[in-house]
């Protein structure tokens, strides 16, 4: 499970430095399909997986102002601030916690690690899905979303 958190990490900061080449304007532009913007996606694929995993710790959820990070370099401060917690945690869980079941107070549910940690994966796959199909409307190469030939940490586990 840890290598396909380290595949959307790396995707994810290739993603942001890729937006470098954007201005504001374009990055914050309103789009059709998903969450908004361009920077918007990034901060919600940020913020959801930060949530979710605090969730499966039972820690309070912490909630992001958008309008605190509508900047490129206000994004990446956050992700590097949210990631240093959610690589701690990714890197000690053990699977044997997998099955165990957590409340989600936002859904009123309860859900197994498991799930959360897939719906994580799918979550971010997703949205960098989205942001591929609006570099090319903009006439630009999206990040490779290739998982082969990518370096994980010797941490990740098959």
């Amino acid at each position: 499970m840890l290598s396909f958190f380290e595949y959307n990490w790396q995707v994810r900061d290739e993603w942001l430095h890729w937006c470098e080449q954007l201005s504001s304007e374009v990055l914050l532009q309103k789009r059709v399909g998903g969450v908004g913007s361009i920077q918007y996606t990034l901060f919600h694929i940020i913020d959801v997986e930060y949530s979710w995993l605090r969730a499966i710790q039972s820690q309070d959820d912490v909630i992001f102002d958008f309008d605190s990070y509508k900047s490129l370099e206000q994004l990446k401060i956050l992700t590097q601030q949210t990631l240093s917690e959610n690589k701690a945690f990714m890197t000690g869980i053990e699977p044997h916690t997998y099955n165990q079941k957590v409340y989600i107070p936002w859904e009123d549910e309860f859900y197994t690690v498991s799930d959360i940690l897939h719906h994580l994966v799918a979550h971010e796959i997703h949205h960098i899905g989205q942001l591929s199909v609006w570099a090319r409307e903009l006439g630009l190469t999206p990040i490779s979303p290739g998982y082969i030939g990518r370096q994980f940490s010797s941490l990740s586990k098959i």
